[in-house]
This record gives C-alpha cells, structure tokens and sequence, in this order.
C-alpha cells in the first residue's frame, strides 16, 4: 500500500464527498478516483479493498470535525462548546452525512458495525471524561444523554432543516444543558 499521507488525506476527502452524495452503493474505488481527479486505479494502491476504505473513512471524519484548539481555551462553557459544535458540523455537511451513511451501512456489515462501536464508544467515553475534567456541570449520563440529544438535533438540523425552523436551535441547546447537565453542588 501507498505511504503519501497527503495523497491518502485527498483520496478519502474525496471518498467522503462520494459518500455524502452517492450512498453507500455509488462509494467505490473508481467513483473515488473521479472525485479526487486522479488516475484510475489509484484509490487502490491506498485501500486494499472497500472495507477498509470505510474504515479509514470513519477516522477521517473525526480528523475533520475536530474542535479548534482556541475553542477549547478559556472559561468553559457546555452551550457555547455545543453551538461551535453545530457550526462545525454545518460548515462540514457533507463530513456528517457520510458519516451517517456509515452508521446505515454497519448495520449491513458486522466488521464495519464492531469498528464503529469501538471507535464512537472510545470517543464518547474520551468526550465524558473531558467534559468531567474540565469541571462542566452535570454527570456521566447527563454527557451521554446530552451527547444523543445533540446527535438527534444535528440528524435534524442537516436532514430535515424546516422541521426546526419554528424551534431556533440556540434555545434547544441551552434547554437541553440547562435539563441535562445541572450544575454539581459546591464542596
């Protein structure tokens, strides 16, 4: 298998729009090779075959949707962090949607489905410990029930945009913190 990582980052950029777009189905090699304007065949000298191209591809999603440093500094603030949040995943639609079409797709493939397990599961245990290191209300299930609300707003907000015209996003998240995470009792 090829080494260049700029080449692997653009092959799987370009994997990630074909996702976004196509489905799962119109996710292929040569589909890939179009997007990224190389050379048929190139996508295969990096993925030995389609399963580990989707599994590269859950990796980059989380490279892309990763908070900027400078958001995480200063005075925490959960509705804040969770607004950022909301504007990264917009300015990435298209990084979100393929990877739901990644959650859609595990259900059909075990091996894909233990990856994806493995990978949310060891994020989200990484986000409820941060978030309970850094101090920020609430418990360990008010992080993961506030992590599926987000998860469901975000599903929303990028598939069915009217739905939530009538309820301003903004205030759903400062409700959704203000029940979720209450503030801990001072020692």
């Amino acid at each position: 298998m090829r080494q260049n990582p700029e080449r692997r980052a653009a092959l799987l950029d370009a994997a990630i729009e074909v996702l976004a777009r196509e489905g799962s189905r119109g996710l292929t090699l040569r589909a890939v090779d179009a997007e990224a304007g190389v050379p048929t065949g190139t996508s295969s000298n990096y993925f030995a075959h389609r399963a580990q191209l989707l599994v590269q591809i859950l990796h980059r999603t989380r490279e892309r949707l990763a908070p900027d440093p400078a958001d995480l500094q200063g005075p925490l603030d959960t509705k804040v962090l969770l607004g950022h949040l909301l504007r990264r995943v917009r300015a990435e639609r298209s990084v979100h949607i393929a990877m739901l079409e990644l959650r859609l797709e595990a259900t059909r493939r075990p091996e894909l489905q233990a990856e994806l397990v493995g990978f949310q599961g060891a994020e989200l245990e990484a986000n409820i410990a941060w978030h309970l290191e850094n101090g920020l209300p609430g418990d360990r299930q008010g992080v993961v029930l506030v992590y599926l609300a987000m998860l469901g707003l975000i599903v929303d907000d990028l598939t069915v945009p009217g739905l939530l015209e009538s309820h301003p996003v903004e205030g759903l998240i400062e409700a959704m913190v203000e029940r979720l995470l209450p503030e801990r009792p001072a020692d």
